[in-house]
């Protein structure tokens, strides 16, 4: 497939959503100017794949800690954002197509925040960080779980008057009721934080799922009425994973297999998590963002995504296979990056470029990758007034 077959096909896929949005807004609508759009704000949560400038180069995971370098961003925002990627990033794309600005970080307080906040911190795990610590665990470790997330959420919204929606109902529609939640994917550091730890991968598991079924039902009791939760992506197709584990240990693909059925085992125990949600709480759409499967899908079919690269890295160093070397990484002064990242999906040998990141937020909105199908989600929010 020529490269302007593909783009023209991504252009014609991504304004799917767009124009079911707008046939919604006018079918409910009886004035004949163009609708608002179905939601005005988004509240995203989740680790490096999300976070949109939480963290910076002082502040981030050790073996990516040079992410306010160049060429951090050189794609779209061509300076360093403190995205970890060439430009934007997943929740940027759903902005985009929900026509919404993107999400300011959190800590940045001077943010224009009347469309939304990003909250989600590279490194972030699930569990809190003391638990690491109790059990003398300080790899890659950061400050900040997606409890210290909720604890800013939370804040938020008693600032406009939302404790819970028994005791403030009237405050919490009027901050949740037109607000997406996306939580992107929360998880993969508690793993990697404790590898070679006397912590199996069963505990981390259990503890790190009842940690987000718990933040959810936060949210939930907030007054969260649309919410997708992404699952985690096949972290062992991560070039980052071939550097930590034996050759020896590979599957069909090339990823490393240990590492995949971990990651499997836990979204399977994520969506039963969600059934049991959807259930206590049927007032709500809640929906599952399948980032292990879309990410696959890429992956084996690269070419037809316009990538030449499946597990090579752009922006690394060290040449041969992969081009990455985790004393090396993106931004340090012995990295380079190659000229055109859109050939490749991986960025930094952790994170994915910008057209990884378009591509799977396609596969989310408009196609097969989220249950239920977010269009779904969106036909209830636009029915629900």
């Amino acid at each position: 497939m020529a490269a302007s077959t593909i783009s023209s096909s991504l252009f014609t896929s991504q304004i799917c959503l767009t124009t079911l949005i707008f046939t919604l807004l006018s079918s409910s609508s009886s004035s004949s100017a163009a609708p608002p759009p179905p939601f005005k704000k988004i509240y995203a949560f989740g680790d490096s794949y999300t976070d949109t400038g939480n963290t910076k180069t002082s502040t981030g995971p050790a073996a990516f800690n040079y992410v306010s370098n160049p060429p951090y961003g050189v794609t779209f925002f061509h300076h360093p954002t403190n995205r970890y990627s060439d430009g934007r990033i997943v929740v940027d794309f759903v902005a985009k197509a929900l026509s919404l600005p993107f999400l300011p970080p959190y800590r940045n307080p001077n943010a224009n925040r009347s469309h939304g906040v990003n909250f989600a911190v590279a490194g972030a795990t699930a569990i809190r960080q003391s638990f690491f610590l109790e059990n003398n665990i300080t790899f890659n470790l950061v400050a900040q779980s997606l409890q210290n997330q909720l604890v800013w959420f939370n804040k938020m919204m008693e600032s406009e008057g939302c404790k819970d929606s028994k005791t403030s109902p009237r405050e919490c529609r009027a901050a949740l009721s037109d607000a997406l939640i996306w939580v992107g994917e929360i998880g993969a550091n508690d793993y990697t934080c404790s590898l070679g730890s006397s912590l199996s991968s069963k505990t981390i598991q259990a503890l790190a799922l009842d940690t987000v079924t718990v933040f959810l039902q936060a949210l939930l009791n907030k007054g969260a009425k649309y919410i997708v939760v992404q699952g985690l992506p096949p972290t062992g197709c991560i070039t980052y994973s071939f550097a930590l584990a034996s050759p020896d240990d590979r599957d069909e693909m090339g990823c490393v297999a240990s590492v995949n059925r971990i990651t499997s085992a836990h979204n399977a125990a994520l969506q039963a998590k969600l059934g049991s949600l959807r259930k206590q709480y049927p007032k709500s759409v809640i929906v599952y963002a399948d980032y292990y499967n879309s990410h696959l899908t890429v992956v084996k079919n690269a070419r037809k995504y316009g990538f030449k690269e499946q597990y090579k890295v752009c922006c690394g160093h060290g040449g041969g296979a992969y081009n990455f070397d985790v004393f090396n990484t993106c931004g340090s002064p012995s990295s380079s990056s190659c000229a055109n990242p859109s050939a490749y999906v991986n960025w930094d040998g952790a994170h994915l470029t910008e057209a990884a990141y378009k591509v799977l937020t396609d596969l989310f909105l408009n196609g097969s990758f989220c249950s239920p199908p977010f269009d779904y989600l969106v036909r209830k929010k636009v029915q629900s007034g």
